[in-house]
């Protein structure tokens, strides 16, 4: 259903906004029929809100629905790819790849940062970078492309931007435990994690965090969580003591 309060939008910001989401289009290779559709995906509740423009003009019914397709996709993949694992072992590998950081990290590619139509306090303060945001952003195209042309594109769009590198991605889930096992073999210095910094308002807050050796730090990382911010952290280090060993 074409929600008629992002159609007027749309034609009130006019050819801006249309080269934006083409360019956008271009990115990920697929060209939307119901450009509205693309465009909510790409909207914020911060920026509907400022903008007054309605209920369910922002992203959040998409994501869920994305959310789903992603699940879908991923399971089928795995499970056609990865023919020797356990049902356990299947799910511990589909969590470490839709999970809120790696998803955000898959946002890169395609720069969706630069696409979210952010609230002007949410923008000022990282939201382009955090990784909630961009995370939701991506299962809510997902979810857009589905509604757009089906399972195929969303699919497509899954395989070629997701479901790639995978034990890179599984490394970045297990950081903390790999980094753990990789400093316990080669030092005797207890590993540890400081919170060096957080910004932003409590109900959306960006912790920093670093991680240890003794007192060598072995890489800092960012997160809406300690937890993500300690993983990201832990994977930071791991990368150091790959480019060490090589």
């Amino acid at each position: 259903m074409e929600n008629p309060c992002l159609k007027g939008f749309l034609f009130l910001m006019g050819r801006y906004v249309l080269d934006l989401l083409k360019e956008f289009e271009e990115k990920i290779g697929y060209e939307f029929k119901d450009k509205s559709l693309l465009m909510q995906a790409l909207t914020h509740s911060s920026y509907a809100n400022e903008k007054h423009l309605g209920k369910f003009t922002d992203n959040e019914r998409l994501e869920f629905l994305g959310d789903a397709v992603l699940e879908v996709v991923s399971s089928e993949f795995l499970y056609l790819n990865f023919t020797q694992f356990s049902e356990g072992e299947l799910s511990k590998l589909r969590a470490s790849l839709v999970c809120e950081p790696t998803l955000a990290y898959c946002t890169k590619e395609i720069s969706l940062g630069d696409y979210v139509r952010l609230g002007k306090g949410e923008d000022q303060t990282g939201g382009r970078f955090r990784k909630s945001i961009l995370s939701d952003a991506l299962e809510a195209v997902i979810g857009a492309m589905f509604l757009d042309g089906g399972m195929e594109p969303a699919k497509t769009f899954i395989l070629r931007f997701i479901l790639t590198d995978i034990e890179h991605k599984r490394k970045f889930h297990d950081s903390k435990t790999a980094l753990q096992e990789a400093v316990q073999a080669k030092h005797e210095d207890v590993l540890h994690y400081e919170l060096v910094g957080e910004s932003g308002p409590d109900h959306c807050k960006e912790f920093v965090v670093s991680v240890f050796v003794g007192d060598k730090c072995l890489g800092t990382g960012k997160g809406s969580s300690k937890k993500a911010a300690e993983q990201e952290a832990a994977y930071q280090a791991l990368l150091l003591i790959e480019g060490e060993n090589k």
